[in-house]
């Protein structure tokens, strides 16, 4: 077999990508003595205490519940509403579009910081705060946006004339969007909702913030690791393992969607 520099740098690149991702599954598996004790590439004596902690406290395991249900209800809200935006600055021409289209994207461009207080005093007020609505509402301020740009793309690829032809043939706007555009732009669908639900499942500073006991996420209860007796590597590495696996299984689902959004110039 014959190995050239090419296929090296393609090798050390899969051992820098993969390496810490094995070495979060193998601290997993340790103690927090043999973690502290020496530097091993693997358990000497597999643990599933770390992971029979997490599923056996409420607190873990309610955190990884609320961060599954504000990113859903995100990434659903975001969907939603994204695609009768994106279908009008594809279709239509009004005053002040390319504007428009402008302002929504330069959400993006500020951290979520800069939104931190004023949902939190908003929130509070009106009586959202500590629920998995707020931060889902919150997130839907920089995932709408970035929805509408992607979905745009891939109606814009859409020919017009599938529109003309719908209409005379008898369709009505809302069965003509269902039946027949919807699958047409399946694959935007898909990348734009891999790319809201990413943003929501790591994003920390608003979901820390909005929430503080009914709705705290997954990411301030593996605070709970710091304690006077020092932090718990085992348990921490437990619960990076486990909120890697959501991740995994959207983007295995999504792959081919991501993959054409490349293609149409949209990723």
């Amino acid at each position: 077999m014959r190995i050239n520099g090419r296929s090296i740098g393609i090798a050390a690149y899969l051992l820098a990508l993969f390496l810490p991702i094995y070495w979060l599954l193998n601290m997993s598996f340790k103690t927090n003595g043999e973690i502290m004790s020496r530097l091993s590439l693997w358990p000497h004596h597999i643990s599933f205490a770390n992971y029979g902690h997490i599923f056996g406290d409420p607190v873990w395991y309610l955190g990884f519940l609320h961060s599954l249900t504000y990113v859903l209800l995100n990434t659903v809200i975001s969907v939603t509403v994204a695609l009768p935006a994106a279908y009008a600055f594809s279709r239509y021409r009004f005053i002040g579009d390319k504007h428009l289209f402008f302002w929504l994207l330069s959400n993006l461009m500020a951290p979520p910081a800069v939104y931190a207080m004023p949902f939190f005093n908003f929130y509070y007020s009106i009586g959202l705060f500590d629920t998995v609505w707020a931060v889902a509402l919150a997130h839907c301020l920089f995932n709408v946006p970035l929805a509408v740009w992607i979905l745009e793309g891939f109606i814009s690829g859409v020919p017009r004339e599938i529109d003309e032809t719908a209409a005379l043939d008898g369709y009505s706007f809302p069965r003509f969007f269902v039946k027949i555009f919807l699958p047409l732009i399946g694959n935007g669908i898909g990348v734009a909702a891999f790319f809201c639900f990413m943003f929501s499942w790591v994003e920390q500073l608003l979901a820390t913030t909005l929430t503080t006991v009914n709705a705290k996420p997954i990411a301030a209860v593996m605070t709970r690791v710091y304690s006077a007796a020092g932090m718990d590597w085992g348990l921490l590495a437990a619960a990076g393992v486990l909120t890697m696996i959501p991740g995994a299984i959207v983007i295995w689902f999504v792959r081919n969607h991501i993959a054409k959004g490349f293609a149409l110039g949209r990723v």
